[in-house]
């Protein structure tokens, strides 16, 4: 999510609505494929009798330089000049596409000196509004020559400073109708939460301004502020790349989701395709994949982060598969699975959603002839790299299988035949190894780097930086973040974050915990229970604010784990107390003009803010924020629980874990490492981090992982120049892959996007290595100049390496324990009917939604519920008729009685329903089950009914299901005859049914009221149902009568009236019920009163 382009319609439709006299109002019409000419004139009248003009509305810039506006024409002149040009394939730069829909718009008659040119546009401390008093097509180099009005972030345009800093070469009425114009404007692009916006030419003519041609950006992020106002909003790709249903389904499933999933395809013939978890891991992979030679068939650009689930997983990978699948390669295809070491997302459920995918399209894949480079760290990683390897013995295709051992992007070499690749590839420990002993030892040399021993990475180090003067404070200072004795709040319900923490604080034998308390607003206090090393400890968690801070003073630290729709408002509050000094914001998606303003209140209070977008940051020893770090086995296996000698900062959270372990491939270790966010407006800043490492002297050296867009890496630049920075610094800027694509992509951070030449990864690599920081050639020699920085630093004496000592055990949770497969126990329920756990709910094994579509209905979940099978159509149909004959019978049975006093009484509606169900039983409705029982063992016994009969008077027993208060041979119960005439013309045979008819007429001949009752005859159509539909064995169809299933139908059924009853009471709000005197005989023991 980011600032993104919009349709210049979207953009004018926008300020018909917003603007209101400061100028006039956009009249347009759409053209596209489809377009019915006859019917947009007779939509839009005054296209027939004005002069036109009509131009691509594409995000096509220049287009009055292309020769893309055609003005001063008539409708028949417009249409001609259209058709020519629709869907015809045009070169605009590196792109090529088709021009597909044009906007018309009525031609202004003006004179040149009459256009002025207009833009707004954001960056971190201000908005700045351009002005030129010419404007039009030749206007030129406008940031030369355009005056420039900064408006610091929060604050207001004033007529007098638009008049004296902006329009000074303007005067009159003109001037006047500019400065209504300006101060509008300005305040629409704030409400509507527009990055960028630019009008040229802006005419003023007849005492009216005119919007001509305007280009705009909006910020997605704002979405949930602005939807009422945006209306429908749609943001179109960039031209020369058409929006694929494909990529649109992507992005409803990451709107839908709280990962993150993005897709954009590049080269729909392409044959290399990559699938990469990480925002900064997918930049790296695509720019890796660019420097071997694979520009002109890399097939997509996209990311999975986030922790997105196994079903998510496979939505997207089956996506991806399907587009991969449409067009083959004359050499085949590859495909790329690749991703850093992930600090909280279940590699092994991620994994389980691809390997499904990928054994759906089995067939696909060998006739496509793909083969599959799979390279993968972090929690449960050995289960998913696993489930990998052995599809890779069944898929039919090649699988090359690697874990955090090989470098990140060494796949990418092998998957384009420029490196070997590996037969026997070391085998990643145990997820649990760091509890076994020797389960911490550092890695071998071979592992150290993805390059040969051989090489050297002097050859693109640059050249040391020169020692400047001493002095030099910036930024937020350059005191420490934290120490030993840091001690933090948690905003949010994020238990498994804390733990995460306080795990890393024993393993880094802290005397205390780092985290003191935890704030949710949405419960009460109460204490949260967490482990201390082997020992249970309760943390209190507080549902305001100000409550946590006065009870914690020593707390300088907040994590903020908020939603992107509360974190600026739970950040502002945070920022009222002077305790706190560091906040770290995860959230990602927190609208920019938000973010903007935290930046400003926080550099006002001096607070030091990490994010938004960020998983945080970690001083090995001393403190780490949240989710850093990944698991404890990745603590241990990059040795994080002490500090060492290199500093780092990045914006990617995934990538800061793969620079964790590429540090402790090569170094002594980590000492502090930031991941200051994706987003385009950081809370704090490359710079800031840089000089409080610089003045850190615990630091031996540095690492800066930048990327493409923003100008932050120019002011480290600055500051090496200027002798601010000397401690060695090694730096790259991921990104250099943009370069390469003839259309625009918009990575997975919002930040990574280029506005200027100087905002290219490859512009400031170079810039970075000219002032002396050490700037491998690629991403993959990374790991080889950091080994050979460090060396000649141990070599000078300037970092002399300690000793290992072992770090304290701690247990591993219980859950995730089960998780990884290293314990088992035995569950404390079964069940076999349900299951909630996955993407779906299943009945029976049924997904919920095929449940719908093949409209099973109630009784089909019944039967997939109850039976665990589905009945056939006929059966599902008589258990509902079953319940709808059942579902009341009046107020006068006992259970609805029971009901209506329970209801009279106060009662709410469960107790109400409870207190009418426990009169269910053998004399009222619950004879199902025991009619079905006599009349089945009287006639599996072989007796004639006569012989029942007389059987049961002999035992003196009631025959179960036959008799009834009120109905008789005379009055028949319509119920029963519904049924039976049901159950006669659609059962397959009823040898039961017939046996219970011809017992009634033995019973009937005696009393016409013994006849067979409702619950009697659902009892032993039942009986029929179960033993003659072929979906059940005579044992089953036996089991499921013995254990009550025929009564549950009278109980459910009955239910819907007894909840009737409950709300026909309250809604004619029936008082307390006390039963008359005279309807109860009182009898006394005589002689007992005297």
């Amino acid at each position: 999510m980011s600032a993104k382009a919009i349709h210049e319609a979207k953009g004018k439709e926008l300020l018909n609505k917003f603007l209101t006299n400061e100028a006039a109002k956009n009249r347009f019409a759409l053209v596209e494929e489809d377009v019915d000419w006859d019917k947009l004139v007779q939509q839009n009248p005054w296209l027939s009798s004005q002069k036109l003009v009509v131009k691509p509305d594409q995000l096509i810039k220049r287009r009055g330089k292309l020769g893309l506006i055609k003005a001063g024409a008539d409708i028949s002149g417009v249409k001609q000049w259209v058709m020519e040009r629709m869907n015809t394939d045009i070169k605009i730069g590196a792109a090529t596409g088709k021009l597909k829909r044009f906007i018309i718009e009525p031609f202004i008659a003006h004179k040149q000196e009459e256009e002025v040119y207009v833009c707004i546009h954001s960056h971190r401390y201000a908005d700045s509004v351009l002005f030129y008093h010419e404007g039009g097509i030749d206007i030129g180099d406008v940031d030369a020559k355009a005056v420039k009005l900064d408006l610091p972030v929060g604050g207001e345009l004033s007529a007098e400073e638009v008049k004296s800093k902006l329009l000074a070469k303007v005067s009159g009425q003109t001037q006047e109708l500019l400065v209504k114009f300006i101060m509008r404007l300005h305040a629409v692009y704030k409400e509507l939460h527009f990055t960028y916006l630019e009008i040229n030419p802006v005419v003023v003519t007849g005492g009216q301004v005119y919007v001509l041609d305007m280009a705009a950006k909006i910020d997605q992020c704002a979405e949930y502020i602005c939807k009422q106002q945006w209306g429908e909003l749609d943001f179109p790709p960039p031209f020369g790349r058409d929006a694929l249903p494909e990529e649109a389904y992507i992005a409803e499933l990451d709107a839908k989701s709280g990962a993150s999933l993005k897709l954009t395809i590049l080269n729909k013939k392409g044959r290399i395709w990559t699938m990469v978890a990480g925002g900064g891991a997918s930049v790296i992979y695509a720019d890796t994949i660019c420097d071997l030679g694979g520009a002109s068939e890399l097939a997509n650009y996209g990311e999975y982060s986030g922790a997105p689930s196994e079903q998510q997983t496979y939505e997207y990978a089956k996506t991806l598969l399907g587009l991969m699948t449409k067009e083959k390669h004359p050499d085949g295809k590859v495909l790329v699975i690749g991703g850093g070491i992930a600090n909280f997302t279940n590699v092994a459920s991620t994994f389980k959603g691809i390997v499904k995918a990928l054994r759906e399209y089995q067939q696909k894949l060998i006739e496509f002839n793909v083969s599959i480079y799979v390279r993968r760290g972090g929690p449960n990683y050995q289960e998913g790299l696993r489930v990998m390897r052995e599809l890779g013995s069944t898929l039919g295709v090649p699988i090359h299988v690697f874990g955090p051992e090989t470098h990140m992007t060494a796949i990418v070499g092998m998957a384009l035949g420029k490196r070997d690749i590996p037969q026997n590839p070391q085998a990643a420990p145990t997820t649990a190894n760091f509890l076994l002993p020797g389960g911490t030892k550092s890695p071998s040399a071979s592992r150290r780097t993805s390059q040969d021993q051989n090489n050297s990475a002097a050859n693109g180090a640059g050249v040391a930086p020169s020692k400047p003067p001493a002095s030099s404070k910036a930024g937020h200072g350059t005191a420490p973040l934290f120490t030993k004795k840091t001690k933090s709040i948690v905003w949010g319900m994020q238990q498994r974050a804390v733990q995460g923490m306080l795990d890393f604080d024993y393993v880094c034998s802290r005397p205390e915990p780092s985290v003191v308390a935890m704030v949710y607003p949405f419960t009460g206090d109460h204490k949260q229970k967490y482990y201390w090393g082997h020992k249970e400890i309760l943390i209190p968690m507080y549902k305001n604010m100000g409550d946590a801070m006065k009870k914690h003073p020593e707390a300088d630290v907040l994590i903020s784990f908020a939603s992107l729709r509360s974190a600026y408002d739970s950040t502002v509050e945070t920022m009222q107390y002077p305790q706190i000094r560091t906040i770290a914001i995860i959230a990602e998606g927190i609208p920019e003009n938000y973010t903007r303003q935290l930046i400003k209140m926080a550099d006002a209070k001096g607070v030091s803010l990490i994010g938004p977008a960020t998983v945080g940051g970690v001083k090995p020893g001393c403190f780490k924020i949240g989710n850093t770090g990944g698991m404890l086995d990745n603590i241990l296996a990059s040795k994080l629980y002490r500090p060492g000698s290199v500093a780092y900062v990045s914006r990617s959270g995934g990538m800061s874990n793969e620079l964790n372990n590429i540090i402790s491939l090569n170094t002594n270790g980590v000492y502090e490492g930031v991941a200051i966010g994706g987003d385009r407006y950081p809370g704090t800043t490359f710079y800031d981090h840089i000089v409080r490492y610089q003045a850190d002297d615990n630091v031996k050296m540095m690492i800066l992982l930048g990327e493409v867009g923003g100008t932050e890496e120019y002011r480290i630049i600055q500051g090496i120049k200027e002798g601010q920075i000397t401690k060695p610094l090694v730096a790259w800027c991921i990104g250099t892959c943009a370069k390469m694509f003839t259309s625009e992509v918009q990575f997975g951070h919002a930040g990574a996007s280029a506005n200027a030449d100087s905002e290219t990864a490859v512009a400031k690599n170079a810039a970075l290595k000219e002032a002396g920081a050490y700037v491998p050639k690629s991403f993959d020699e990374l790991g080889s100049i950091i080994r050979d920085v460090y060396t000649k630093l141990v070599s000078d004496g300037t970092i002399v390496p300690q000793a290992e000592q072992a770090p304290p055990t701690v247990p591993m949770d219980f859950a995730w324990a089960r998780e990884l497969g290293l314990i088992r126990k035995p569950a404390s329920f079964m069940t076999s009917i349900c299951d909630e756990r996955g993407q779906e709910l299943l009945y029976a094994g049924i997904p919920i939604t095929d449940i719908f579509k093949e409209d099973m209905g109630l009784g089909g979940v019944l039967s997939l519920l109850w039976f665990q099978r589905r009945l056939p159509k006929y059966a599902t149909k008589f258990i509902e008729m079953c319940l709808m004959v059942t579902a009341d019978h009046g107020p006068a049975v006992s259970g609805a009685h029971n009901t209506i006093v329970c209801a009279r009484a106060g009662k709410d509606l469960v107790s109400c329903l409870a207190s009418g169900l426990l009169t269910i039983g053998d004399r009222f409705g619950g004879a199902l089950d025991a009619a079905a029982r006599q009349f089945s063992e009287a006639y599996d016994s072989g007796m004639i009914p006569m012989e029942f009969v007389n059987t049961m008077r002999k035992k003196g027993q009631l025959i179960m299901g036959i008799g009834h208060r009120v109905k008789s041979l005379n009055n028949p119960d319509m119920r029963v005859v519904i049924l039976k005439e049901y159950a006669q013309q659609h059962f397959p045979a009823t040898p039961l049914l017939d046996y219970a008819i011809d017992t009634e007429k033995i019973t009937t001949s005696k009393k016409p009221n013994l006849i067979l009752n409702v619950d009697g005859f659902i009892g032993v159509a039942m009986v029929d149902l179960l033993k003659n539909c072929g979906c059940f064995t005579r044992e089953e169809a036996q089991e499921y009568i013995d254990i009550g299933a025929l009564n549950g139908l009278f109980v459910l059924g009955r239910s819907m009236g007894f909840i009737g009853h409950y709300l026909d009471q309250k809604r004619l709000k029936q008082g307390l019920y006390r039963h008359p005197w005279d309807d109860i005989s009182y009898i006394m023991p005589e002689g007992m009163g005297n």
